[in-house]
């Protein structure tokens, strides 16, 4: 190679820059748009073998974006850098679909909160319990993770969720949850912690609005399945 000549992948980098340039991420497959990605870690490094083991490794670019910093290093040998720009990547979608969401202060609509929950929570190895507070006006007011774990009646106690409620003058909430395994049908344990929730709630004159089961896969609102 020449002192002037530049490696083979320059170009290739540009077509695809001017590719998404034009076309957003629609015009690129997804090893393409992680390849991209990873230039701007490894700016001297032909990364589409990489991108192409990430994906075959993970299943998914939603699975690489899920994945802890430190899990990314020890399977695929990423160096922190990288890893810590696919993490932050995630970060910047939950934190723009959440300003999207509360910018409004009220709930546009179901779906733009399931989509918030779901870039947020679907894809967490271990199960997270949160409740969305609301106003009188059914407007957002506060956001609480209230457990990690296991996620029952006897981790998520009803009256820790309720001193929250007073805490921010709450009328209304939204409780939140995750499911690691992909199954969106509620548990036992879900069901009862639901109904112990509501009826705690309504001593307080507050109004459980839904109770929300989130996965990388989708949603299961027990309010739309009368189940509150």
């Amino acid at each position: 190679m020449g002192k002037t000549e530049k490696p083979h992948y320059y170009g290739h980098r540009q077509r695809l820059r001017s590719r998404f340039l034009k076309g957003g991420a629609a015009a690129l497959q997804d090893y393409e748009l992680l390849e991209l990605l990873l230039t701007f870690a490894l700016p001297r490094v032909d990364v589409k073998p990489l991108a192409k083991s990430l994906l075959q490794d993970f299943g998914s670019f939603t699975r690489i974006l899920d994945a802890p910093p430190e899990v990314l290093m020890e399977a695929t040998g990423l160096k922190e850098s990288s890893a810590t720009l696919l993490r932050l990547v995630k970060a910047c979608a939950e934190t723009y679909l959440r300003e999207d969401l509360l910018k409004r202060r009220q709930i546009p609509s179901l779906a733009a909160l399931v989509d918030y929950c779901r870039a947020s929570m679907g894809g967490l190895q271990d199960e997270q319990f949160r409740v969305i507070f609301m106003n009188s006006q059914n407007e957002i007011i506060a956001e609480e993770i209230v457990q990690e774990g296991i996620v029952n009646q006897t981790v998520v106690y009803p009256r820790k969720v309720l001193e929250l409620a007073l805490k921010h003058k709450a009328t209304g909430l939204i409780l939140v949850h995750n499911h690691p395994s992909g199954s969106l049908t509620p548990s036992a344990a879900d069901r009862e912690l639901t109904r112990a929730l509501v009826q705690a709630s309504r001593n307080l004159n507050l109004t459980v609005h839904d109770h929300l089961i989130v996965s990388r896969h989708g949603y299961f609102s027990l309010a739309e399945h009368n189940m509150l």
